[in-house]
């Protein structure tokens, strides 16, 4: 049975992943698209990451926790990123690929 710091984990990882696609395309929206190229990079690669991570945890599988700790990095540098940008939807992400981060890192630790 999934307890629940790895359900929370579950959680904030599907939202990581719906905010990184939602930012991504938002991204490609902008005017200046190049000045956004290693936010949708980091966002597409984030939101790769966060959905194995879910996958394999709500199978409780024993590579998911391999993987958390790489996870828990990931997302701290895209929320980083999202951050550098003022754009509503790079905030918004940046805030759940934070929470994401923090997830993961308690289950790390």
């Amino acid at each position: 049975m999934i307890n629940s710091i790895d359900q929370s984990c579950i959680e904030a990882c599907w939202q990581c992943v719906t905010a990184c696609h939602n930012c991504a395309k938002a991204c490609t929206q902008e005017s200046d698209i190049k000045a956004m190229a290693k936010c949708i990079t980091l966002n597409m690669e984030c939101a790769i990451l966060c959905t194995a991570v879910a996958e394999l945890l709500s199978m409780e599988s024993y590579y998911s926790r391999q993987l958390i700790k790489i996870c828990a990095e990931l997302c701290a540098i895209c929320a980083e990123e999202c951050f550098k940008h003022h754009h509503e939807h790079c905030q918004h992400c940046a805030k759940l690929c934070e929470q994401c981060a923090i997830a993961c890192n308690k289950i790390a630790a």
